[in-house]
């Protein structure tokens, strides 16, 4: 009996299929007709070792730390400004200025709140 050779691309799309797909290796196996044994060393082979998976999800939590870093320091940026009264608004939201004009005085303000009575 001769030993199957099994091409690159075709070990390559078996172990797409453990790794991306999520299949079990013996499904996979079975599917194909290789051997589970085969199959695991392939998948070992090809997929990255635990060090290089725990660095790239180590880079990109930083990528996204820095990504929600910005964005709240843009949200508490526009909620300052919006914090901040307009400059023609009154003083208070119960308070208008309003001007007396009396003959042979100089107009001061004074302002009435909602109760009427001027303070």
């Amino acid at each position: 009996m001769t030993k199957a050779r099994f091409t690159e691309e075709f070990k390559e799309e078996a172990v797409r299929q453990v790794i991306e797909r999520g299949y079990t290796v013996p499904d996979v196996a079975n599917r194909l007709g290789v051997s589970a044994q085969s199959l695991y060393k392939w998948v070992k082979a090809c997929a990255p070792d635990e060090k290089e998976r725990y660095e790239a999800e180590i880079r990109e939590v930083r990528r996204e730390n820095l990504k929600l870093k910005a964005e709240l320091l843009r949200v508490k940026e526009d909620r300052e400004i919006l914090k901040k009264p307009p400059h023609t608004s009154p003083k208070t939201r119960i308070e208008v200025c309003v001007y007396s004009t009396k003959p042979g005085k100089i107009s001061s303000p004074a302002y009435v709140s909602n109760t009427g009575y001027i303070t």
